[in-house]
């Protein structure tokens, strides 16, 4: 009779261990939130003839500083063709925020 109990309540036990770690594992699954960062310019998109070198820079200081694109750091590229007077790219990258 002292046995059966016993192993009930090592079950019981065991059961509240594994429930218990299940649901302190289901908080550290959720996703960190990766910061965005927005890339202006004035110049025209890159081509395959013409590509953008400040871009190309700035990802390498990027992953200088341990920061991957798509991975721990998500980019917002925006090119406005040499026209100064369109401050919409700059207005929907700041209201992206957050």
């Amino acid at each position: 009779m002292l046995e059966k109990f016993m192993r009930r309540k090592v079950i019981g036990i065991a059961l509240s261990a594994v429930l218990y770690a299940l649901c302190g594992s289901a908080d550290a699954q959720q996703a960190a939130k990766v910061p965005r960062i927005g890339y202006l310019t004035g110049t025209s998109a890159p081509t395959i003839t013409t590509p953008d070198l400040n871009a190309d820079s700035f990802r390498q200081g990027l992953r200088d500083l341990g920061y991957i694109e798509g991975e721990n750091i998500q980019v917002e590229y925006r090119y406005a063709d040499r026209q100064t007077d369109r401050p919409d790219d700059s207005t929907e990258c700041a209201g992206k925020g957050g």
